[in-house]
């Protein structure tokens, strides 16, 4: 069971969502915060597996709410907490500010019902999800860069095999499969990447690549 906080500011919203998820098998609405602080203490308090985080809250707005509950550390299960971004708004700002403090994922309140419940067990599975038209813009915003710009860091043959399968959503144990190396191996070739990227995590070194144009 897929244990979720429902961070949102708009309580019709919010309500919707929690009904949305409620009717998932495999998910549970563990709590509900109105605002990004709220969000923070009953991510401390009720250690869900994902918080579905708002980005425009009072108080503490999504992004600094999220950079605070993933400085937090392990839930009590030893599993880190993971955020998914449920908005309604996407200026590159917003996008890179959400995946720079550390959420899995950016989807967009217009998105298909299907795709917002499949988003949250994506991300608890561990992977990257990000909407459309995210990924399209973050490819035009790499297209659009000056020039004179920084050459991009070298990626071994191998390490973009295994960015691109990270890039549609695949965990470490189905690219290994794919690629019929060892899950190790999958895990060694993400270090050299997060190196290169300059990243700690999935989703920053998928759409740092689509930034500078790797992907």
């Amino acid at each position: 069971m897929i244990r979720v906080l429902v961070a949102d500011d708009h309580p019709i919203v919010r309500s919707g969502i929690v009904g949305l998820l409620g009717a998932a098998d495999d998910i549970e609405v563990v709590g509900e915060a109105a605002d990004g602080q709220e969000a923070v203490e009953l991510a401390a308090a009720l250690a869900p597996d994902l918080v579905l985080m708002d980005l425009r809250m009072p108080r503490l707005d999504g992004v600094a709410a999220t950079a605070q509950i993933l400085s937090g550390g392990p839930t009590i299960a030893g599993t880190p907490i993971r955020v998914l971004i449920l908005t309604t708004y996407e200026t590159d700002d917003q996008i890179l500010g959400a995946i720079e403090a550390g959420a899995s994922g950016y989807l967009l309140k217009a998105a298909p019902q299907a795709e917002i419940i499949e988003g949250v067990r994506q991300v608890a599975r561990g992977q990257s999800v990000l909407a459309p038209s995210i990924a399209a813009r973050l490819v035009r915003r790499a297209t659009t860069q000056a020039t004179d710009a920084p050459a991009p860091p070298r990626l071994s043959e191998r390490e973009l095999q295994v960015l691109r399968l990270v890039s549609a959503g695949q965990s470490n144990p189905a690219i290994a499969r794919s690629l019929f190396i060892s899950e190790a191996t999958v895990k060694t070739h993400l270090v050299h990447v997060f190196e290169k990227l300059d990243v700690r995590d999935r989703t920053r070194a998928v759409t740092r690549a689509m930034e500078l144009g790797v992907l």
